[in-house]
């Protein structure tokens, strides 16, 4: 048992030395796109709620 979770680590160990990882400027792109995206939805959702709630009001009150 202890042999499988020991080949387990040695595996993942050598996938992570073979992983490109992205250099400083396209992680800053990314993480600005990642925000961008966030925010935009975060915006949609919020004048959606605003005009599913303000139609709610008018059709129950």
């Amino acid at each position: 048992m202890f042999r499988k979770a020991k080949n387990y680590f040695l595996g993942a160990k050598k996938e992570f030395k073979s992983i490109t990882w992205p250099n400083w400027l396209v992680t800053r792109q990314l993480t600005a796109v990642v925000i961008g995206i966030s925010l935009g939805f975060a915006f949609f959702l919020g004048v959606f709620d605003y005009v599913f709630s303000y139609l709610l009001q008018f059709f129950v009150v």
